[in-house]
């Protein structure tokens, strides 16, 4: 939205009123001018919001209790820190019973077979245990807020699902040989075996890394805050300007809320040590605030004026008087909903250090703090330029009255780069012409003026 004039500045009337006088009793209230040369720039103003460059919440991928909780909030960390470890009977339990179902496979393996047993209830249960272990680690990884840590657990898990798939469905192949008397039992009984064994290997190897998922690492160097992301997710809050991933879970009496979940106001949720924690519970948010950005956003009607590069001025709401440098690095191709009816467009700008009007640094601004963003779209350097003031619709036609020979005379022009104060004329005027710039509602055709 682009900056409307309420009234002219004093450096305007400097620049453009040399000969400024006002009017007699007669004509009071308005004020002339002489059109002279200046620097025009056009502004489009936006609201914005302060985001970190990135920040990831850390949960607990089963349910449990934070055995160790290494940082608190504030702290800094490093990339792969050790930030808590959680501890979870059910993970570990379910390690112990892939390990011991491990050791049998091997076992029946190097002893020549299953014996007398049936190699298609082998198979059945075979096929079933394999079913839980993925089951098991794709919820594990569904509650992981981590993406990249909650992708490589999917990951795995699909491949191994392949894998024994196809080792499966040979043992299947080759016990339906031996029932129609094509092939020999220990043909059967050797695949069956490979299968059993393949199967157990990756049931231990996917609960080993839920159980190593418990143990929480930095993603990056960050800043830690106790805890998920506040603001509602996909409202627009913080937790859509930090991107946070927030996992899925139920709560446990007496523990933290586990996404989406409700505390009674007054109550500190942030996780502490010995705190016993659900599935999915965010337990820690990095954030990384070594570079801060802004996010405006622009009305589609302004939204064509603004590229790449283009320099703004940044004022926030937490620190009235002070400026912040900002640049344009992108503009969304796809638009979001605005609150003034229509679309608007992300814009993405780098944010400098801010200073006072005195000169002095400015706060370092904070994540999800309020803004808005003055963009210069336009600029015409050293054009001819006349008061916003002056200006006068007339049908659609921007006019300025004129005087000549002492009296008024409405007067077409051609505007070019308009800013908030001052507009360029590129048609309709010269340098030295004098024109009303205030009170141009009081003025009528023919009225002499001084």
């Amino acid at each position: 939205m682009r900056r409307v004039p309420l009234a002219l500045s004093a450096a305007t009337l400097a620049v453009l009123t040399l000969t400024a006088v006002s009017c007699g009793d007669d004509t009071a209230g308005i004020a002339l001018g002489e059109v002279a040369v200046a620097d025009v720039v056009e502004v489009v103003d936006a609201p914005a919001a302060v985001a970190a460059t990135a920040a990831a919440t850390l949960t607990a991928a089963a349910e449990g209790a934070v055995a160790e909780l290494a940082v608190g909030p504030g702290d800094e960390v490093a990339e792969g820190d050790i930030l808590a470890v959680i501890e979870s009977p059910e993970a570990e339990r379910r390690l112990e019973q892939a390990e011991a179902a491990l050791a049998a496979a091997e076992s029946a393996a190097s002893g020549g077979g299953f014996g007398g047993a049936d190699l298609s209830g082998v198979q059945r249960a075979t096929d079933a245990a394999a079913a839980a272990a993925f089951d098991h680690a794709r919820a594990a990884a569904g509650h992981l807020a981590d993406e990249d840590l909650a992708d490589a657990l999917r990951a795995q898990v699909n491949a191994a699902q392949k894998q024994y798939e196809a080792a499966a469905a040979a043992a299947a192949e080759a016990v339906r040989s031996v029932q129609y008397g094509v092939a020999s039992l220990g043909s059967a009984v050797t695949a069956m075996a490979t299968a059993q064994r393949l199967q157990a290997q990756q049931a231990y190897d996917l609960a080993s890394a839920t159980v190593d998922a418990l143990t929480l690492r930095a993603p990056f160097d960050g800043v830690v805050q106790l805890g998920g992301a506040t603001g509602d997710a996909g409202s627009g809050g913080l937790g859509d300007l930090l991107g946070i991933v927030a996992g899925e879970g139920g709560e446990l009496a007496g523990e933290a809320p586990a996404p989406g979940g409700s505390a009674p106001a007054g109550v500190d949720t942030a996780v502490t040590a010995g705190a016993r924690v659900s599935a999915g519970t965010p337990v820690l948010t990095i954030v990384d605030v070594a570079e801060l950005t802004l996010i405006a956003e622009v009305d589609e009607t302004d939204v064509l004026l603004v590229e790449p590069g283009i320099e703004a001025e940044v004022e926030l709401d937490a620190a009235l008087g002070a400026t912040y440098p900002a640049t344009v690095t992108a503009v969304d191709l796809l638009p979001t909903p605005s609150a003034r009816g229509g679309v608007s467009y992300r814009v993405r700008m780098a944010l400098g250090e801010g200073t006072w009007p005195d000169g002095g640094a400015a706060p370092r601004p904070r994540p999800g703090m309020s803004a808005v963003a003055h963009l210069n779209v336009r600029e015409a350097a050293q054009t001819l330029a006349v008061p916003a003031a002056a200006l006068v619709s007339v049908d659609g036609t921007d006019m300025v009255w004129v005087v000549r020979g002492g009296r008024a005379t409405r007067t077409p022009v051609t505007v070019g780069v308009q800013g908030p104060d001052l507009v360029e004329v590129t048609a309709g005027l010269a340098a030295g012409d004098r024109i009303v710039i205030s009170g141009t509602d009081l003025v009528e055709a023919g009225m002499r003026l001084p």
